[in-house]
């Protein structure tokens, strides 16, 4: 999901995390009850822990239908928070290295999946519970991300952010462009011709500016970049920190400077109030949007600005942000009806149910091949048929490496992005600053 989150971790918080993160002790592990869920002794309840703005996961209507079918195991969902890195994932770390705290299901987005991989000690092996059976499931990419160390299952599937361009059509009427997504999507083959478009925004003197800030197309491009240099970002796959050497990172961090230059930006922080607040009001034109942030959008906007924004094909035709998992901490003492829950949820039925309520699509194949995905359209969006246009952006993606610390990385670097755009920091002094934050980051 959607993940979606916050970019800015306090340095309090980053050094928690990074010394949680260096530990090796285990969790408080259980042993597996064997017992049959479904003739369970007494009632449990399985607490589902997940992340995320706007419906978050997405999970409320399939808890309802799973609790009105499973008397003797029930879920309780709590989204924790909109802020994945700053706050759930310290939150998450500490709980797991304490041994107790964690939910019985918990939820990791993309950006942490290597670090949580290499803690093999922390969570249950949910091949014991012949969740191996799902690999035919899910794309190889999804699959094998969910191995840890040891090459045990520790993580299964939800959804994959596929990529298009969310858009203001007021905005876009009012500055003398196209409305209809067809004609929309045909102003941008190329990040060339979006930065053209938004500077015929700009010369229409509308009040809102044409982009939201600097990170959320900074993360569209590199992940259009990655899969064309080896399937990296920050890290190779010795989890070598690559930053000043791939060109993916360079690309991505040079279009957002040239958008930033040419004055496209309304220099917002994600995640932000403002950020919030101008999504409502009509503050900017067009946002990169994976599936998982129409919802963010729907939630944030509001239903007063139904019909307000679309969906349009994303420059480059492709793309993927975000994405996540279903993990079981050993600190459970019900794995077994807890990697039942994980089995449901990103099962193909829990998949479609995520997609209808939050606009996650799937990762499950049998649920992406499924009428009631591929047929759905928005509401929200002008009935925008969202389960063609991220089918068709998910088509030919690539997996891209996520290192033990990308996260940090990711965090750190992202704050000198913000710092640019925003005026702290020069702009011939900012790659030098950013590879520097991403160095210090990686430690």
């Amino acid at each position: 999901m959607k993940n979606h989150k916050r970019f800015v971790v306090t340095g309090a918080a980053m050094t928690a995390l990074l010394a949680i993160a260096a530990c090796s002790g285990g969790g408080g592990g259980t042993t597996p009850s064997g017992s049959k869920s479904s003739a369970a002794a007494e009632p449990v309840t399985i607490n589902v822990h997940t992340f995320g703005g706007g419906e978050n996961f997405g999970y409320d209507e399939a808890v309802k239908k799973w609790n009105a079918e499973h008397p003797n195991i029930q879920i309780k969902y709590t989204n924790l928070t909109d802020r994945f890195e700053d706050v759930y994932l310290p939150q998450l770390l500490q709980r797991l290295q304490a041994g107790a705290g964690a939910g019985d299901v918990v939820g990791i987005d993309e950006g942490a999946m290597g670090l949580m991989a290499a803690r093999p000690q922390f969570f249950t092996d949910l091949g014991q519970y012949g969740l191996e059976s799902r690999k035919a499931d899910f794309p190889a990419a999804k699959w094998e991300a969910g191995l840890n160390a040891d090459g045990k299952l520790f993580a299964l599937g939800t959804d994959m952010g596929g990529m298009t361009m969310c858009y203001r059509k007021d905005l876009f009427k009012k500055a003398g462009l196209p409305t209809d997504r067809e004609e929309v999507g045909k102003l941008w083959p190329d990040w060339n011709a979006f930065l053209e478009t938004g500077k015929k925004f700009e010369a229409a003197k509308t009040g809102a500016k044409f982009m939201d800030g600097p990170n959320t197309i900074y993360n569209v491009i590199l992940f259009q970049e990655a899969p064309k240099n080896g399937n990296l970002s920050y890290f190779d796959k010795n989890n070598q920190l690559v930053i000043e050497s791939n060109p993916a990172v360079k690309t991505s961090f040079d279009w957002v400077t040239t958008f930033s230059k040419a004055g496209l930006t309304a220099k917002l922080q994600a995640w932000s109030p403002a950020w919030d607040k101008a999504i409502k009001g009509g503050g900017f034109a067009t946002m990169g949007c994976p599936s998982w942030m129409l919802g963010v959008i729907e939630g944030k906007a509001g239903p007063s600005n139904k019909g307000n924004w679309d969906v349009a094909a994303v420059p480059g035709g492709t793309g993927n942000w975000g994405g996540s998992w279903l993990a079981v901490p050993k600190q459970t003492k019900h794995p077994k009806e807890a990697a039942e829950v994980v089995n449901y949820l990103t099962g193909k039925e829990g998949h479609i149910a995520a997609f209808k309520e939050a606009g996650a699509f799937p990762s499950s194949l049998p649920a992406q091949q499924d009428p009631e995905v591929a047929n759905l359209k928005n509401a929200y969006f002008n009935d925008a048929p969202t389960g063609k246009i991220f089918s068709e952006s998910v088509k030919n993606l690539q997996p891209v490496f996520f290192g033990e610390k990308h996260a940090q990385v990711k965090t750190a670097v992202e704050k000198v992005i913000e710092g640019m755009d925003q005026g702290a920091v020069k702009y011939d002094e900012a790659w030098s600053k950013f590879v520097a934050a991403g160095v210090k980051a990686a430690g």
